[in-house]
């Protein structure tokens, strides 16, 4: 098996960076604006988002919506697949906080 066949790196290549964790944890409440998820990851700059948005959505882990009108309203959301993905991030976040449960 060649090490890019290896099904961690495929997680690895959905989740990995600095900025999709932080994605996934803006959007785990439900849709949101672009401009609402640059307000949660102030730190991320437009183009970033923008890029890691579109990469996102190639995964075919986060759907963008376009709504017509007299001002276009575009709205991210997570997909089915991504939530399967949610007991995994919630055990990343408790990791980072070191608050594991069996420390001896």
């Amino acid at each position: 098996m060649k090490p890019t066949e290896f099904p961690v790196n495929r997680a690895l290549n959905v989740i990995g960076g600095k900025w999709r964790p932080q994605v996934y944890c803006a959007l785990e409440n439900g849709p949101k604006r672009f401009s609402e998820l640059e307000r949660e990851i102030p730190e991320i700059n437009r183009k970033v988002l923008t890029d890691q948005l579109r990469e996102l959505e190639q995964l075919g882990m986060v759907t963008r919506t376009e709504y017509p009108g007299k001002v276009l309203h575009v709205e991210y959301e997570l997909t089915d697949e991504a939530f399967t993905l949610q007991p995994m991030m919630k055990s990343l976040c408790k990791w980072g906080t070191g608050s594991c449960e069996g420390k001896e």
